[in-house]
């Protein structure tokens, strides 16, 4: 009998992530949120999109300062010239204006999810850009910039990202979710580790972010990469929201995923679950970060 019960409760134990996946999207979405509430209390909902400037007074005096004279304005513009240049406005509705809050989405025609960046991507191909002749890469510079200034017009909308009733759908969601919560690299961490259970702590020198409301101010402009590799420092300073991934695996000491030529489904399974998770705060990209 009490093999049984320890049987029992071992089997049981093993069903707990997949118990737990199963929760619906809205489900996990009020959890989030609540976490986040509690552990910060007096942050507001929209404060969280300020990153760890909305969670710490005194960085937030820095971030005001360096706001004053944003580092991104330059590559705003040129990716203003760049959208206007490739007619990127012809692909999107509303000609690509104010419709950075409903991505990532998902294409019940094809079951697949579409990213800003991958969507972007694809009509420039379509209008017959060389993207290889034109240097043109998903995760900064060009595309990041072009990215940068279509979220700039969205800048106050709410994140409106969709779960659909299909299966599809959720089995993408819950992937990115399952990656959220993953351990992974030598360092044996996950997403939350670092921006939920860690969140408002420090790590070499740096607060780390909450989770909730990280993605509403990507694509980001860092300082950090303002030279990294050289070139012009306002594209270099940008990058996407799955250049971030990357960084963060790196970070943890594990191999970042690479898609050649495309976005990796994994990432942007975990864009997919990330984004949702802050549905309903305003759009502030770009941001500007360390």
């Amino acid at each position: 009998m009490k093999k049984l019960v320890i049987t029992s409760i071992i089997a049981l134990l093993g069903l707990a992530p997949a118990m737990s996946t199963m929760a619906s999207p809205q489900d996990d979405l009020k959890k989030f949120r609540s976490y986040f509430f509690k552990k910060f209390p007096g942050v507001k909902l929209q404060e969280f999109a300020d990153g760890i400037y909305g969670i710490d007074k005194g960085r937030r005096i820095e971030w005001e300062a360096m706001e004053e004279f944003p580092p991104y304005e330059p590559g705003v513009e040129i990716g203003k010239e760049l959208f206007e240049k490739y007619n990127v406005g012809k692909c999107f509705k509303n000609g690509g204006i104010g419709i950075r809050q409903n991505y990532p989405w998902f294409n019940k025609k094809t079951g697949k999810i579409h990213t800003l960046e991958a969507d972007i991507m694809t009509c420039l191909k379509k209008n017959g850009v060389d993207t290889k002749k034109a240097k043109i890469g998903y995760k900064k510079g060009k595309l990041a910039a072009i990215s940068s200034y279509m979220a700039w017009t969205s800048r106050g909308k709410k994140l409106n990202v969709v779960i659909p009733s299909d299966d599809r759908a959720m089995d993408i969601y819950n992937r990115g979710k399952r990656h959220f919560y993953a351990k992974r690299g030598q360092l044996n961490m996950s997403c939350a580790d670092c921006h939920m259970y860690y969140s408002g702590s420090m790590a070499r020198g740096n607060l780390l972010s909450p989770g909730l409301g990280q993605v509403t101010h990507f694509p980001v402009y860092r300082k950090k990469w303002e030279f990294a590799g050289g070139g012009n420092p306002a594209l270099a300073g940008f990058g996407t929201i799955q250049r971030r991934y990357g960084g963060c695996n790196k970070q943890v000491r594990a191999k970042p995923l690479k898609a050649k030529g495309k976005q990796h489904p994994e990432y942007v399974a975990l864009e997919y679950f990330h984004t949702f998770m802050s549905n309903g705060i305003k759009v502030n990209a770009p941001g500007i970060r360390q």
